[in-house]
């Protein structure tokens, strides 16, 4: 198996920037935008977020108009949110993680991601054929059959959430029956370093993924282990929540996705998590921009005072002022009282001229306190609910 699953994956930053530009303005072409010079520009485009994806396809469905190539399948993801599936060679990715997972042609991959109106199982089963794996479709669920399945066939990779695998192994042992798994690509949930250390015990090589159902795989651990590497087929910006504004380099923030699929391109597609980019390239030889995987949910949106306090709303407090760096609203208790604290990084300044602002964007009274830039946590949150719900 060649070290690589293609040239992509060494390219310079100058090659790789050059051919996905190329590539994005050819997909702006089709949908009526005019092309871009260079991928900052990005940033001038709206962010389309799972919100609007919903309106726009109850009002059409399935896709909500947007432009969909010749596929295969529909699928159906909570929200209800629907999308598009292709049978084509690796479409939605997947093969370029499989193949850093070593799994390649000789192995059998026993796929536990679901089958059932969702897309993952077809995800990975799409990527186990675009390295050559035998696949048994495993689904979820039926713990004892999947044991003697693995045994019985001679599975030597699973694909699934990273917990299910123990299951499965912990069952196998119960049963006495031995298992020849020594690969696993995971994804669809955390995993933990422990887990990760416990398979390693038993002599399975287990990384992780970052994929979603809209956009196939974003991000993939290689061997190396040092963060995850972005997918070649799309380009991940890093934006303020609330905002499509990108942050700085290593600044945690939330994940926007634009795929470079001409069957279902989306652009600037917010997903929702928060992350941040890492400095430098993987040990493994790969060039593309890290990230350091899943940080949280951007969608901090916090009912205060009975009141909906929003990132947007946030995002707008800092915009009116602009000598303000970054905002955070902390909601506490007091008493049987919610209290609401807005936290504002700037060099001097009477809170109390802010006070008015607060109100105003807010739509509540709250507290302002003025902090020195650079001092509130660079995690991605701008709204911190520390109130306790036990």
């Amino acid at each position: 198996m060649s070290r690589y699953f293609d040239d992509l994956e060494t390219r310079s930053p100058d090659a790789r920037e050059a051919g996905q530009l190329a590539a994005l303005n050819a997909l702006l072409a089709g949908s009526g935008h005019d092309a871009l010079s260079g991928l900052a520009d990005l940033a001038r485009l709206p962010v389309l977020r799972k919100s609007d994806l919903v309106a726009r396809q109850s009002e059409a469905p399935p896709f909500g108009n947007l432009p969909v190539g010749d596929v295969a399948h529909v699928f159906q993801s909570p929200g209800p949110i629907y999308e598009p599936g292709g049978v084509t060679s690796d479409w939605w990715r997947m093969g370029r993680f499989l193949h850093a997972c070593g799994i390649g042609r000789g192995d059998i991959v026993q796929n536990c991601f679901s089958y059932h109106l969702v897309p993952a199982g077809m995800i990975f089963e799409n990527g186990a054929r675009a390295v050559g794996a035998r696949v048994l479709p495993a689904g979820t669920g039926q713990t004892e059959l999947q044991a003697r399945a693995a045994h019985d066939v001679g599975i030597t990779a699973y694909a699934g959430t990273p917990d299910y695998l123990k299951v499965i192994l912990d069952k196998a042992d119960e049963m006495g029956l031995a298992l020849k798994i020594t690969k696993a690509a995971v994804g669809g949930g955390a995993l933990f370093p422990s887990l990760r250390a416990e398979y390693a015990t038993r002599g399975i090589q287990c990384l992780q993924c970052y994929a979603t159902a809209d956009l196939g795989n974003i991000a993939y651990e290689s061997p190396a282990q040092e963060g995850m590497i972005v997918d070649e087929g799309v380009i991940v910006e890093i934006v303020r929540p609330g905002t499509g504004t990108p942050v700085a380099p290593g600044e945690v923030g939330e994940v926007v996705v634009t795929s470079l699929n001409p069957d279902y391109p989306l652009l600037r597609f917010a997903t929702g998590d928060l992350s941040a980019v890492m400095e430098g390239q993987s040990s493994c030889g790969r060039t593309n921009m890290r990230i350091k995987g899943w940080m949280g949910r951007a969608d901090q949106t916090t009912k205060i005072k009975g009141m909906f306090v929003r990132p947007e709303q946030v995002a707008a407090l800092v915009a009116k002022h602009s000598e303000i760096a970054r905002a955070r609203v902390i909601a506490t208790r007091e008493g049987e009282a919610d209290v609401m604290t807005v936290r504002i990084e700037v060099a001097g300044g009477d809170a109390a001229g802010y006070a008015g602002s607060v109100s105003e964007t807010l739509k509540l009274k709250g507290r302002v306190e003025i902090v020195p830039p650079g001092s509130l946590p660079n995690d991605g949150k701008v709204i911190e609910d520390l109130r306790s719900y036990d």
